[in-house]
């Protein structure tokens, strides 16, 4: 135990309770139309009224405003102070959709712009650092006495670089929502050679594709060796007669399944088609699995660039690095040149591998189910669980057109999600159906880029968060258990009214009352001072001559510090910057209560201080109205 130990009394300020069976139903009234911002038509009332009287409060003891109000400031300047908030509110929420966080900075950009604008130019931007490129200014890259062409570990030090660092935060977002719609797992790659720059590279395909085309990525996800490795077509052999092997079908089924069209065949609006009986209707059948996997045969890597020897004993040949950059090659007479028919399409006998991935590749773009199945998935990452059929097919009406003729514009389909009306009305801060639970890694995301943590040894040696009860996040990027995602799509709770209502909510697969302990116990022991390195051996390389324990990743409080002892202004910024304002001003008062208890001053030492902003920080991320993101 460190000497400077956080100890938060949570339970006196949030009585023990079980995050809700269904989204809260206790949002506040909305505020009076007069109120609302033109562009940004409102947010609840309640809530809005404790941070804008804070507000209002703190200008007139700067000795501003008239005397039209018992405290000295006019109505038209509280009116104001509503209205200028309810706009700050609105750009919080619509940023914490698109991005990690809500910096001042951002929802100022956010109004002056515009979301719509705003967006464009955030889409437009070129990616920052690649994975794969910061992997080898480590040093990872060189085969020498440390071995690290074995050590995929540091693909987790990638992973988290990329989510809490990179600057452009909404690619960063939309490729993570990516990362959990087609799927590779760092430990099912674990048997290659450079591991960690197979998947640092996969990362970066979905990034720099984030606003591509679907059709180019799903043809880079199919031929990199990550994917390969992890769905088995690396390697992948045609049909043998005399020995009985058939080409493995892992990929032609998860690339149907989970990455294209889905099981069932579905309507615009994401609703599954009926067939005469009244049953959904099946996509395809286990013919049709073995026909395609056909086509993902014959494929290797790409070793070009030769082979070394590794440079201590046992002694035994290496691929060079730069292999896990490039797509896999065919080797055709590994290939399978068989007939394949498959969605209504047919691969002729005799067809070149080639030629029979586009042949494959485009009937699967194609599909009619492909907008929906894909949309409703990004609505569910990004904005709510349980998205309207009429969402969905706006979305994936977007995706079928892009407005230009062009199908698969993945910028026209994030701009959709996150430009709908569905999104960003006021409507859905008061329903009781509306919203998602934020994931577990997108919490400390948040966490990271509003409080501008940083990695004082530039190493972002976070390690993997395994799924202790005890004090672990219980998800990491890229980590996900199976190709299943860390959750379904369409998980609904037994027992609960979600499942009463039929009402899906992915991320609850996660939660239980072990996780949710969990939570609270990994954010107490990192957010007073930042995130502590507990194991040298992680720490032994090109950047760290000598293997010491400390704290790395480190966040700037120096804006909420300036604010201790001042509970209705430190509340107030936490909620706007952390909540887009969606804490109830009951909560708000319960958290200002907590604080008001602690006798923590602008003149206290600074471990104190910075105790003080932990126990704020800390009464915010575990309570249910930030934990249920509107």
């Amino acid at each position: 135990m460190h000497d400077d130990t956080l100890t938060i009394s949570f339970a006196d300020a949030f009585p023990p309770k079980k995050l809700p069976a269904q989204l809260p139903a206790e949002m506040p009234a909305e505020m009076p139309a007069e109120a609302q911002d033109e562009a940004h038509a409102g947010v609840p009332f309640a809530a809005l009224s404790a941070a804008a009287a804070t507000t209002v409060l703190l200008e007139a003891c700067g000795g501003s405003g008239g005397s039209d109000s018992p405290g000295g400031t006019s109505v038209a300047t509280q009116q104001a102070a509503v209205q200028s908030l309810s706009a700050d509110y609105a750009a919080a929420r619509f940023l914490q959709h698109a991005q990690f966080s809500s910096s001042q900075a951002d929802i100022d950009a956010v109004k002056a712009k515009g979301r719509a604008v705003w967006l464009d130019e955030q889409i437009a931007a070129a990616p920052g650092q690649k994975g794969w490129d910061w992997l080898a200014e480590r040093g990872y890259a060189v085969i020498d006495a440390n071995q690290f062409y074995q050590m995929d570990y540091q693909a987790n030090f990638m992973a988290w670089q990329q989510i809490l660092s990179q600057p452009d935060g909404v690619r960063r977002r939309c490729a993570l929502a990516l990362s959990e719609f087609f799927v590779v797992s760092i430990s099912g790659v674990s048997n290659l050679q450079w591991a960690q720059f197979a998947v640092a590279n996969y990362w970066d395909l979905l990034t720099e594709n984030a606003f591509g085309n679907f059709r180019s990525l799903l043809e880079q996800v199919t031929l990199s060796v990550a994917m390969g490795e992890f769905l088995n077509t690396l390697g992948n052999q045609k049909e043998d007669a005399t020995t009985g092997r058939l080409p493995d079908e892992n990929y032609a089924r998860e690339v149907m399944q989970l990455f294209t069209i889905g099981l069932v065949q579905l309507n615009l609006d994401g609703t599954p088609k009926l067939g005469e009986d009244g049953a959904p209707v099946e996509t395809y059948s286990q013919s049709e699995v073995s026909n395609l996997a056909r086509v993902f045969t014959g494929f290797q890597a790409d070793e070009s660039d030769g082979m070394t020897t590794s440079a201590v004993a046992p002694t035994y040949r290496l691929k060079q690095v730069g292999y896990t950059r490039r797509p896999m090659v065919l080797n055709a007479s590994r290939h399978s040149t068989l007939e394949a028919r498959f969605l209504g399409v047919t691969v002729p006998a005799g067809t070149d591998g080639k030629t029979a991935l586009k042949i494959a590749l485009d009937a699967l773009f194609n599909h009619p189910n492909v907008g929906p199945f894909f949309g409703r998935q990004m609505i569910q990452r990004l904005v709510c669980s349980d998205p309207s059929p009429a969402y969905v097919a706006r979305v994936a009406a977007a995706f079928n057109n892009n407005g230009k003729g062009v199908r698969g514009d993945l910028g026209a389909v994030f701009r959709a999600v996150l430009l709908d009306d569905e999104a960003n009305s006021t409507a859905g801060l008061t329903s009781t159906t509306f919203g998602k639970l934020r994931e577990p890694m997108v919490r400390l995301a948040q966490w990271t880029r509003t409080f501008k943590a940083n990695s004082l040894k530039g190493t972002w040696k976070l390690g993997k968060f395994d799924f202790s009860a005890v004090d672990a996040l219980a998800q990491s990027p890229l980590q996900s258990p199976s190709v299943f995602n860390f959750f379904r799509p369409g998980y609904i709770p037994p027992g609960t009214v979600m499942a009463a209502s039929r009402s899906t909510v992915p991320e609850f697969q996660l939660v239980n009352e072990s996780t949710t302990a969990s939570w609270v116990n990994f954010l107490q022991n990192i957010v007073r001072s930042g995130i502590w390195v507990r194991a040298p051996e992680l720490i032994t390389s090109p950047d760290a001559a000598t293997p010491t324990d400390g704290y790395d990743i480190v966040p700037d409080y120096s804006a909420e510090l300036a604010l201790v002892g001042n509970p209705d202004a430190l509340v107030a910024r936490l909620n706007l910057l952390l909540c887009a304002g969606q804490l109830s001003s009951a909560t708000v008062s319960m958290i200002v209560a907590a604080l008001g208890s602690d006798k923590t001053t602008t003149t206290s030492t600074d471990n104190s201080k910075r105790s003080y902003v932990a126990k704020a920080i800390m009464f915010v991320m575990c309570c249910a109205e930030y934990l249920v993101q509107k």
